[in-house]
C-alpha cells in the first residue's frame, strides 16, 4: 500500500498529505490560482517564482530574459512558450542578454 505522506494542516485550517517538506497547501493554491491572465496558464511552481518577483503585468515579465526566468527556483522551461506567446499577443518580447 503506497503511504499519502504526512498530514499537514495550513494556517486556513486546511487538511492535506504532503511526502515532501514542501508547507505548500494545494487547497490554498487552488483557490490562488488566477482565472485569466497570462499567470493562470503555467505551473503553480513558475507563477509563485514570478509572484515572488513581482512579477504580475506582461510589461514588467518584458523586462527579463528568459535565462533570467530560468534561474527562478520554481520556474522551469515548460513555462517558456506559454509567456513568449502571451507577450507576443500583447506586442513584447522577452528582454535580450547582451550577447544573445
Amino acid at each position: 500500500m503506497a503511504t499519502k505522506g504526512t498530514l499537514k494542516i495550513c494556517r486556513k485550517g486546511h487538511q492535506f498529505y504532503k511526502s515532501s517538506n514542501c508547507p505548500t497547501c494545494p487547497i490554498c493554491e487552488k483557490e490562488k490560482k488566477p482565472t485569466g491572465g497570462f499567470l493562470s496558464n503555467i505551473s503553480a511552481p513558475a507563477r509563485r517564482a514570478l509572484e515572488n518577483e513581482g512579477i504580475n503585468k506582461l510589461k514588467q515579465l518584458a523586462k527579463y530574459s528568459e535565462q533570467d526566468l530560468l534561474q527562478l527556483h520554481g520556474f522551469g522551461p515548460a513555462s517558456l512558450p506559454i509567456l513568449k506567446a502571451a507577450l507576443q499577443d500583447a506586442g513584447l518580447t522577452f528582454h535580450k542578454n547582451k550577447g544573445s
